[in-house]
């Protein structure tokens, strides 16, 4: 065994010699380094920018020959600002667009339920043909927020399903616009200004009659007739 692995050894050394002296006569180790050098990537030259020059001139404003011996004039742009006053439609007596909160009517129960009472009273006097309720006013009706809640049956089956502008009419037959906020089921803008224009207070009762798809007939019961009535007793 092993003097065939140290044959085997000694033939494949000869044809490694043999192999390396035909490399040589036919110059393959020159050749491949040629090729080598030809496919290597030359470096680009590289470009050298040119810096730019700016020039700057002065150069003389034609001026009328009146006027060139005298200085330059120099502009100011002068800026103001002017706050807009927005008209007030409703004020107290005092000029103030504020109402006075100090003043608030606080209505006794006794008081309360008697407006009620005669509000359902005229109320059931009124054509049936016509829907109605009563709403007895609170301090968040009448004071502050200045939002009136309507009952939501009687939305949901008489006004409008969508926002929409109404008309309150007085006894007097005066009309005023009022929004009517279809999701909250409610009145907003323009039932301030029918509140403080009718100096409602706490504990009044109002019955609202709807005599039209946008309109609404209201009377008004005075909580604070409640004491006079009581005196005539």
């Amino acid at each position: 065994m092993v003097q065939a692995k140290v044959a085997y050894e000694e033939i494949r050394r000869q044809r490694v010699e043999e192999n390396k002296k035909r490399m040589e006569e036919l110059h393959l180790p020159l050749l491949s380094l040629s090729l080598k050098k030809q496919l290597s990537p030359k470096p680009s030259p590289v470009k050298r920018g040119t810096a730019r020059v700016i020039r700057k001139e002065l150069i003389a404003v034609r001026r009328s020959s009146r006027i060139s011996n005298q200085p330059v004039p120099v502009y100011k742009e002068l800026v103001t600002y002017e706050r807009p006053e927005f008209p007030r439609r409703y004020r107290n007596m005092n000029g103030n667009s504020k109402r006075d909160l100090s003043n608030r009517v606080y209505a006794s129960d006794e008081a309360r339920d008697w407006a009620i009472s005669r509000a359902e009273e005229l109320e059931s006097g009124l054509e049936p043909d016509y829907p109605t309720f009563v709403k007895p006013m609170t301090q968040s009706h009448v004071t502050g927020g200045f939002w009136l809640g309507l009952p939501c049956n009687f939305c949901r089956k008489n006004l409008p399903r969508r926002d929409e502008t109404v008309t309150l009419v007085d006894e007097e037959g005066e009309e005023y616009p009022v929004v009517y906020l279809a999701r909250k089921n409610g009145l907003s803008g323009g039932w301030k200004g029918f509140a403080v224009a009718h100096e409602l207070v706490d504990g009044d009762a109002v019955v609202f009659q709807l005599i039209r798809p946008t309109e609404l007939k209201v009377y008004i019961i005075r909580a604070a007739n409640c004491m006079k009535e009581g005196d005539n007793l």
